[in-house]
């Protein structure tokens, strides 16, 4: 018998104890999915950010990749900058 039978995706997670990397990985792939978005209707190359930025286009790379969720609230303010959008967050 499934001992998960009628628990949600959430209480799953938690009980395996993966939901706050399931999460947090989660809100970066939307994130970056974000920026990409915004890079595009502005015709932003990486390359150009990267020099907005002052930093190097693999650290950009890293910036942007969804699977790492290693980034400070001092980048994510650089990069809603460079982007000219203001870095919003809330908790919910």
């Amino acid at each position: 018998m499934n001992r998960h039978r009628g628990s949600s995706l959430d209480g799953l997670l938690d009980e395996e104890g993966l939901l706050d990397e399931v999460s947090a990985k989660a809100r970066k792939r939307l994130l970056a999915l974000q920026l990409a978005d915004i890079m595009q209707q502005e015709h932003l190359t990486k390359a150009h950010l990267a020099r907005e930025l002052n930093t190097s286009r693999s650290q950009l790379d890293r910036l942007l990749d969804p699977e790492n969720t290693a980034i400070t609230l001092e980048s994510l303010e650089r990069l809603a900058h460079a982007v000219g959008r203001r870095l919003r967050i809330e908790f919910a």
